[in-house]
């Protein structure tokens, strides 16, 4: 028998808590759920407002996984959700994680979390912007944050306050607070800097996303900041070898990195992180800091 929890009064039922969902580290699903709830603040903080799609990875990242957009069936009536516009014109309904409760329902799907760059209650007018820089082997997370530096000074140079957080896989999400402007405007003005980033570091980026293109490169993927596209959540788990997280980092962690394991965390990293630095990300979630997007370079 599943046991029962009982969590903000509702009733959950946890299932396989002994399951071993990363055999490298060993780490069980009860740990993960551990570490959903601990971390829950920063999490519902980070998720609060925006339709949720999940990765699904119910047997451990070498099992099957599967991406899901849609309110997963046998959803508790409780979890609230929203309906998303589709470019086919048919409304779907994505779950919103909005309390600890549903953030727990979630987790016991075993599933990473991903968002849209703008939230439920104004669907294709970002509040954020992002670029998620992707390195292609051999480049690592090393030569990711070398062009962190360039997009840092760039961006600010827009008057734009730029935080950054590991992808929890190979490489790093920068992240900038903007005034809602629609998505397709938000997507031209990273595509530009991309292009300028490629022009600037010819030998490091590369703004398309040619296989051939990117071995030793640092694809800057600007596409993300379409309505239709998600990132991973910060504080998420990744479904990889070992429970990694997409991180928030400090810009002299990027500035002095040189060897990838330098910016690699796992879950159990995270409590002190959070004990030392506070969430990084928390000026993300201050209006204030928000700032209008500067028009797309000519």
């Amino acid at each position: 028998m599943s046991p029962i929890t009982i969590v903000e009064g509702r009733r959950l039922s946890l299932t396989n808590l002994d399951k071993v969902l990363y055999p490298e580290t060993g780490t069980t699903k009860g740990e993960v759920l551990h570490y959903c709830t601990t971390t829950a603040d920063a999490l519902l903080a980070h998720l609060h407002d925006r339709p949720v799609s999940f990765l699904r990875y119910p047997d451990g990242p070498d099992g099957q996984r599967f991406f899901t957009k849609n309110v997963p069936p046998g959803t508790p009536s409780w979890v609230k959700t929203c309906e998303v516009p589709h470019t086919s014109g048919e409304a779907t309904r994505q779950v919103l994680i909005q309390d600890l409760s549903s953030l727990v329902w979630a987790a016991n799907l075993v599933v990473e979390l991903h968002a849209p760059q703008w939230t439920g209650d104004a669907p294709g007018s970002a509040d954020r912007l992002v670029f998620d820089l992707d390195p292609g082997e051999p480049a690592t997370i090393v030569e990711c944050c070398a062009a962190a530096q360039w997009l840092h000074g760039r961006l600010a140079a827009d008057g734009l306050d730029v935080h950054a957080k590991t992808s929890g896989s190979k490489g790093l999400h920068l992240i900038v607070p903007i005034e809602h402007t629609p998505s397709e405007r938000a997507t031209a003005y990273a595509r530009a800097l991309a292009v300028e980033a490629r022009a600037a570091l010819p030998d490091l980026v590369v703004h398309r996303m040619t296989k051939a293109l990117r071995p030793g490169k640092v694809f800057i993927d600007f596409s993300q900041n379409a309505a239709a596209k998600t990132t991973a959540v910060a504080y998420t788990l990744r479904a990889r070898a070992t429970p990694t997280v997409s991180t928030p980092v400090t810009w002299d962690e990027i500035a002095a990195c040189t060897a990838p394991e330098q910016l690699s965390f796992l879950f159990s990293d995270i409590a002190a992180r959070r004990e030392r630095h506070g969430d990084l990300l928390g000026p993300l979630l201050d209006l204030n800091r928000a700032a209008p997007l500067p028009k797309p370079p000519s």
